[in-house]
């Protein structure tokens, strides 16, 4: 596929970590996400080999957010060293209005090798169909969603 400069099986356990904040008021600094992320990184083994930071950046929209931009273009052109992106949870990737954009970018990665995990998400990453998705399936579904879909609520990484 694009990612000849490494096989899967030598980047299968390295991974970019993506971190967003809109504000400086906001609970979850870029520095309490990355934190978060590198308990999940550490729980599943992974090597966190690049970090991507927008600070002070809406997710509204991808203008203005250089470090997503770039982390789509390094998939893109096969120049990503990681097979997976962490993400603190589906609202720091972006708060699209529309989500099909926000799972677009999470499908764009996939087709490229590269897999998208959310480490503070109730949801496991199991290759649904964009795992934003599965977010907007879970709340709009009753409350016997929890028996249906499989949480991380017990992991480690959740306490963070």
């Amino acid at each position: 596929m694009r990612r000849a400069q490494l096989s899967l099986a030598e980047g299968s356990n390295r991974a970019a970590a993506y971190v967003r904040m809109s504000t400086e008021h906001q609970q979850y600094s870029t520095e309490n996400q990355l934190d978060a992320i590198r308990v999940y990184a550490a729980a599943h083994e992974l090597e966190i080999v690049r970090v991507y930071t927008d600070a002070g950046k809406s997710g509204l929209s991808l203008d203005g957010r250089e470090a997503l931009q770039q982390l789509l273009r390094d998939v893109d052109v096969g120049q990503s060293e990681f097979s997976v992106v962490l993400v603190y949870d589906v609202s720091r990737w972006g708060r699209f209005q529309d989500p099909d954009v926000s799972a677009s970018y999470e499908v764009r990665c996939r087709q490229a090798g590269v897999r998208v995990e959310y480490c503070a998400e109730q949801f496991v990453n199991d290759g649904f169909e964009a795992t934003i998705g599965k977010r907007i399936w879970q709340e709009g579904t009753s409350s016997a969603a929890p028996s249906k879909v499989p949480t991380n609520r017990d992991q480690p990484w959740r306490q963070c």
